[in-house]
C-alpha cells in the first residue's frame, strides 16, 4: 500500500513563511548596509583628522626651521664680523647697536651673546651695565669648546639668568686665524613664541604639538608643560622605529607622557636636527563618528522594528479576509499622508508642494487670478547649529514653521517646507500688496518669538523672504519651475541685502 503523499501546508501559513524569510534577509540587508556605512563614516572621519595633523605638522615643522635659520643666519653674520676683526679690535659698542637693531625685526629672539674662549660674554643686545658675565658652564659653551663642529648647535631648553624665561639656546663655534676655538655666538629663542605660534591650531580636547631635538628631548609643548619640557621622546614608537625608517609619517600611539592615545603625524625638519609632532586624540577624532553611529543605530533600530512590525500586520491582514484588504487599504492612504507631510515640521513637503504647485498655476490661468509664491530661509541657520546643536537647530525649524503655518489661513494656501531651513508659502487670489504684506507679517513675527541666536548680528533668529506674483496672460504657457526660480531670486536679494528683510521679485 503506498504511503499518502505529504499534504502541503495551507496558502497563509506559506504566506507566513515567506514574509518571515522576507523580513529577515530584510533586517541582515539593512545591517549589512549599516555596519559598511559605519565603516565608511569611521575612516572618512580618522582620514581627515590624518589630513589635518599632517598639514599643522608641516606648518609647524615650516615655522621652526624657518625661526632658527634666520637666527642662524644672524649668528653667521655676527660671527664673520668677530673672526675678521678679532676679539681686540671688536667695536663691541658697534656690535651691541647691531644686535639691538635685529632684534626688531626676528619676534622669537630673546637675546644674543658673543663670548670669548673663556666664557666671559663680550657683547650682548642686553643692558648689563658693566657686570661681568660668564657662561662657561653652559651646555653649549662645552660644546663648542670640546668639539670642533662648525655647525649650528641647537641645545636643550634652558632658563635666561637675565629673566628666567624658558629659552632654546642656538650657538655656533668661534675660531681664531689659526683654526683654534676662540668662543661661541648665542641666539636664544623663546619658548613662548612657539606656543603662541601652536595656539592658532584648534586640535581638540588633548591635542599637541611637540617641537624636539631629533634625539627625541622635548625643546617645546602645547599645552605648555613644564614637566614636560627636555623629557625624552627616544623609547617612543616614533623615535626608536619610525623616524630611521622615514623622515615624515602618521601613525596611532599612546603618550609616553600622559598614556593618552592619538593620532600622531611627525616630520623631521630640513636642515635641522629637529622632529615635529602633532597628536590629536582618538578619542576626540571618534566623538563624532560615535554621536553619528548612536543615531544611525537608532534609525535603524526604529526601522527594522517598523518592518516587523509591518510584516506581522500584512501576515495578520492576509488571514482576515476582506476586512484585512480594508485595512491594508486604510494603512495605504495613512502611508501616502505621511509621504506628503514633512515629518520634522509637520508642513507639506517637496513632494506636495510639487503636485499642488501645477494646480494651482493652472486654476490661475484658467481664471485669470494671481497667484502669489513666498520663499522664507532661516538667517545663519548653519552657524545657529553648529553653535546650538542639531537638536535646537529641529526645534528652530519647527518654531518657524508654526508661524508660517499660521499665515495658510485661506481654502488654497499651502505652508510647505521647501528643503533644509527654506521654505514656501503658495497664497492663490493674493495680488503684489497682499503677498508682500504676509511675507512682512511672517518675517516680523519669527523676530517676535525672540529665539537666542549668537551668530547673528541681530542676537535673534531671523528669516529672509522673497515673493514672487504670478499674473497670468492669455496663452501664458509659464512653467511652474520658473515661478519658483523668480520668488528664489528674490530670496536670494534679500539675502545679499543683508538678511532680515523682504524683497521684492526682479522687475
Amino acid at each position: 500500500m503506498n504511503a499518502p503523499a505529504p499534504s502541503k501546508p495551507p496558502p497563509h501559513q506559506r504566506t507566513q513563511q515567506l514574509a518571515r524569510l522576507f523580513t529577515t534577509l530584510t533586517i541582515l540587508a539593512i545591517l549589512a548596509m549599516e555596519a559598511w556605512q559605519v565603516w565608511l563614516d569611521y575612516r572618512q572621519e580618522f582620514h581627515r583628522a590624518e589630513v589635518s595633523a599632517t598639514n599643522v605638522t608641516g606648518a609647524a615643522a615650516e615655522h621652526a626651521r624657518d625661526a632658527i635659520r634666520q637666527a642662524d643666519a644672524l649668528l653667521y653674520d655676527l660671527i664673520e664680523q668677530v673672526e675678521h676683526d678679532g676679539f681686540e679690535r671688536l667695536d663691541t659698542a658697534r656690535m651691541h647697536r647691531l644686535m639691538k637693531r635685529q632684534q626688531q625685526f626676528l619676534p622669537q629672539l630673546h637675546e644674543l651673546f658673543i663670548y670669548d674662549k673663556d666664557g666671559n660674554c663680550v657683547v650682548t643686545d642686553r643692558e648689563v651695565g658693566g657686570q661681568p658675565m660668564n657662561n662657561a658652564d653652559r651646555e653649549y659653551f662645552r660644546y663648542h669648546r670640546d668639539d670642533p663642529d662648525h655647525r649650528v648647535h641647537i641645545s636643550q631648553v634652558i632658563r635666561s639668568r637675565f629673566t628666567g624665561d624658558l629659552v632654546i639656546p642656538i650657538s655656533r663655534r668661534i675660531e681664531d686665524r689659526n683654526g683654534q676655538f676662540a668662543g661661541v655666538a648665542v641666539a636664544t629663542l623663546e619658548v613662548a613664541y612657539f606656543n603662541r605660534f601652536y595656539e592658532t591650531f584648534d586640535l581638540g580636547d588633548r591635542g599637541i604639538i611637540v617641537l624636539a631635538e631629533q634625539n627625541g628631548t622635548i625643546l617645546v609643548r602645547h599645552p605648555f608643560d613644564p614637566y614636560a619640557t627636555s623629557r625624552s621622546l627616544a623609547k617612543t614608537h616614533i623615535v626608536k622605529d619610525l623616524l630611521p625608517e622615514a623622515p615624515a609619517g602618521v601613525t596611532v600611539a599612546r603618550s609616553s607622557l600622559d598614556d593618552v592615545e592619538r593620532l600622531f603625524s611627525y616630520r623631521q625638519l630640513q636642515d635641522y636636527p629637529l622632529l615635529v609632532e602633532t597628536g590629536i586624540s582618538t578619542q576626540s577624532i571618534a566623538a563624532p563618528w560615535l554621536n553619528q553611529v548612536a543615531r544611525s543605530c537608532l534609525v535603524v533600530v526604529v526601522v527594522i522594528a517598523g518592518l516587523v512590525v509591518f510584516a506581522a500586520t500584512l501576515v495578520r491582514q492576509m488571514e482576515q479576509g476582506a476586512l484585512a484588504e480594508e485595512e491594508l487599504r486604510l494603512a495605504h492612504e495613512t502611508l501616502e499622508q505621511l509621504a506628503l507631510e514633512d515629518a520634522l515640521t509637520g508642513l507639506a513637503n517637496r513632494r506636495r508642494l510639487d503636485a499642488v504647485l501645477p494646480i494651482e498655476a493652472s486654476r490661475a490661468r484658467r481664471l485669470g487670478t494671481p497667484l502669489g509664491i513666498v520663499m522664507l530661509d532661516i538667517d545663519y541657520f548653519k552657524r545657529y547649529n553648529d553653535h546650538y546643536g542639531h537638536l535646537a537647530g529641529d526645534q528652530c525649524i519647527r518654531a518657524v514653521a508654526q508661524v508660517l503655518a499660521g499665515f495658510a489661513r485661506r481654502p488654497g494656501d499651502l505652508a510647505a517646507r521647501y528643503g533644509g531651513e527654506e521654505m514656501t508659502l503658495l497664497l492663490p487670489n493674493a495680488d503684489p500688496e497682499d503677498t508682500q504684506r504676509i511675507a512682512e507679517q511672517i518675517r516680523q513675527a519669527v523676530r517676535a518669538l525672540e529665539i537666542p541666536h549668537s551668530g547673528s548680528d541681530h542676537g535673534v533668529v531671523t528669516v529672509s523672504l522673497g515673493y514672487h506674483v504670478y499674473m497670468p496672460l492669455p496663452l501664458d504657457n509659464t512653467h511652474e519651475a520658473q515661478l519658483l526660480r523668480a520668488a528664489d531670486e528674490a530670496l536670494y536679494h534679500a539675502k545679499d541685502a543683508g538678511r532680515d528683510r523682504v524683497h521684492p521679485p526682479a522687475s
